[in-house]
């Protein structure tokens, strides 16, 4: 790993003193700090601007009680967050994720990592995140609206369309928007694009629930091909059993590959057939569902099924981590390499650890991290913020041709920072120096506000 330079290391320092548990929030920050370390010995006016102490406090962290009731009357208490961590390129903007790990720390882990990879997608938005500490399995319809319309109740003062423009995540589907833009609607008597991911036919835009798969098989494609290669014939390994899976399955099937992977919390499937667009759309049924398993895949389509484990000792060419953060550490890394794995990308946030992080860049595997590879998903969020704003729908084929050509611009963008600062091939390195650059020129531009 590099050598981190005194300043960054300092602010680090003091962020980790202030705050000791807030472990994954210190672990973005972390990665960052050590690839933009050259960007800060060359650059001495981000020092003197102080900009690594301003892009490590967000704008506002807001914490409220979700109150609300179930089926059977009785009162239920949850915590609800939204995390504007910075606004210098635009309107704050990132998903809601309900589920039962969301804390602060992670609300802010989540945030920093938006902020970055919404300045690498050059649409003019800044970053956030929200969510509340929801376990979302077993509820009903009616019990998903109410605990929905009370946590928008708690937001919606804080968010328009020109201050900050929440999304889905983990937990948080078309049903779940529906409810929370309905609320939204209801409290303000206003009919705007406040939220994305809305439905098609009010609001919502064309080939939005494909779009983060999507852009992680344009940009896997996009290494590859750099390499004088391709994602057709390859073996690919996919974690995740959730819209982002589903995408990247889908677009693997249209470009020739064979994804042989599933997971979720009860471990992992191997179809060594390959997953085919029937396969895939009953494994996004079984999502839908509301049942967290992915065994009833193996028992339907007679794959094999392995408990409680992880899909990253079965032998890829491609491996394509798309379920939570810290999914994959340094033995899973070290496993892949002995397996002959040719590239990693990550489809989830910040999905590998640091440890692992390392393996793959000492040992020159083709490695994408999260903030550029899964993109997509914000970048057509931005296209229907658009959309909403002109009070048109673009046709798919124009969202499709859109988002390709912004996952071709994150590519080389990454790899111009990357080479810039003699990091060259290295994505990691890129993504965080391009979108660091941003973020922190604007900021400049604009003044201490």
């Amino acid at each position: 790993m590099e050598k981190m330079n005194g300043y960054a290391a300092e602010v680090l320092s003091k962020l980790e003193a202030r705050a000791p548990w807030e472990k994954q929030f210190h672990q973005a920050v972390k990665e960052l700090f050590y690839t933009i370390s050259p960007v800060l010995e060359q650059a001495p006016i981000y020092q003197a601007e102080r900009i690594l102490e301003r892009i490590t406090v967000p704008n506002r962290a807001i914490s409220f009680k979700v109150e609300w009731l179930n089926d059977k009357n009785e009162i239920q208490v949850h915590n609800g967050y939204r995390v504007q961590f910075n606004n210098a390129l635009g309107p704050y903007k990132g998903g809601l994720r309900f589920h039962a790990s969301v804390d602060m720390d992670s609300m802010k882990f989540l945030g920093f990592e938006q902020m970055f990879k919404n300045a690498l997608t050059g649409l003019p938005l800044g970053g956030g995140k929200g969510g509340a500490d929801l376990l979302t399995r077993g509820l009903s319809d009616r019990e998903m609206m109410r605990f929905c319309q009370s946590y928008m109740l708690k937001l919606q003062e804080y968010i328009g369309p020109d201050i900050d423009v929440p999304a889905g995540d983990i937990g948080v589907g078309k049903r779940e928007i529906g409810y929370l833009f309905g609320q939204y609607k209801s409290l303000t008597h206003e009919f705007n694009g406040v939220i994305t991911g809305k439905t098609v036919g009010w609001g919502g835009s064309k080939l939005r629930p494909e779009a983060t798969g999507f852009g992680i098989v344009y940009f896997t494609e996009n290494i590859l091909n750099s390499n004088k290669d391709s994602i057709k014939g390859k073996t690919v390994a996919v974690s995740g059993f959730g819209q982002v899976a589903w995408g990247v399955v889908k677009k693997v099937i249209e470009l020739g590959g064979k994804v042989v992977t599933l997971s979720g919390p009860d471990g992992y499937i191997y179809d060594a057939n390959g997953l085919d667009y029937e396969k895939n759309e009953y494994m996004l049924e079984l999502r839908n569902s509301g049942l967290d398993q992915v065994k009833p895949y193996a028992e339907r389509f007679k794959a094999e099924f392995f408990e409680g484990k992880r899909p990253w000792v079965v032998p890829c060419d491609v491996a394509i981590p798309c379920a939570i953060q810290n999914e994959l550490d340094e033995s899973d890394a070290a496993t892949l390499i002995k397996n002959n794995c040719k590239c990693v990308v990550e489809g989830a946030n910040m999905p590998s650890t640091l440890e692992a992080i390392n393996i793959f860049r000492n040992a020159k595997i083709l490695f994408a991290p999260g903030k550029a590879a899964n993109a997509g998903g914000v970048s057509v969020s931005g296209l229907e913020m658009s959309q909403n704003r002109l009070g048109l729908y673009w046709p798919p084929e124009k969202v499709d041709e859109t988002l390709k050509q912004i996952m071709s611009d994150i590519h080389e963008n990454c790899l111009n920072a990357a080479k810039t600062y003699n990091f060259a091939g290295d994505y990691v390195a890129g993504a965080n120096i391009a979108g660091f650059v941003n973020v922190a020129n604007a900021m400049i531009d604009q003044g201490v506000v």
